[in-house]
């Protein structure tokens, strides 16, 4: 059995004319960020590996997250197609794997990796710091097919702190 926590980059700050891939996240991001590493932790959804984008904003969600993991920064994951997120969660170590990346890669991954979608009016929008839990009937992460999935869990920082 292999769980996938699949994460979006917390919500970034726009302004100070920054290249996007050097962007940090607001105030609201630094609190959204926070709020999911600590459910993170309650649920006791604990990766053994991190799979993360190469982004400022990716780098500063998973560091507000708290969460401490073996953790690999992969330029291929900024702003990257479902498929390649596909290809190099294939190649993870670990029974437990957090991934982070930005839309709408991530968001159309989260779609395509699970055989029913959680019952959740924001899954399909997949906001910034979205979070979906889910497992895979599987050994290996090489061996990761599409729908196959089943969801744990899925949250939005609202549910969290509204």
């Amino acid at each position: 059995m292999k769980q996938l926590i699949l994460t979006r980059h917390a919500k970034s700050d726009w302004g100070g004319g920054l290249p996007d891939h050097d962007r940090p996240l607001n105030a609201r991001g630094r609190n959204a960020a926070a709020a999911i590493g600590d459910w993170l932790r309650a649920k006791e959804y604990l990766p053994d590996a991190v799979l993360c984008s190469s982004a400022a904003r990716t780098r500063e969600t998973l560091t507000r997250m708290q969460i401490e993991a073996p953790t690999r920064y992969d330029e291929a994951l900024y702003h990257a197609a479902p498929q390649t997120m596909l290809t190099v969660l294939k190649g993870a170590e670990g029974d437990s794997v957090l991934m982070l990346g930005h839309n709408p890669g991530i968001g159309q991954l989260a779609g395509d990796l699970v055989s029913t979608p959680p019952d959740h009016p924001r899954f399909d929008a997949y906001p910034t710091a979205a979070t979906l839990v889910v497992r895979f009937d599987i050994d290996d992460w090489s061996d990761l097919a599409l729908h196959s999935g089943q969801v744990v869990d899925f949250i939005v920082p609202r549910d969290l702190t509204d």
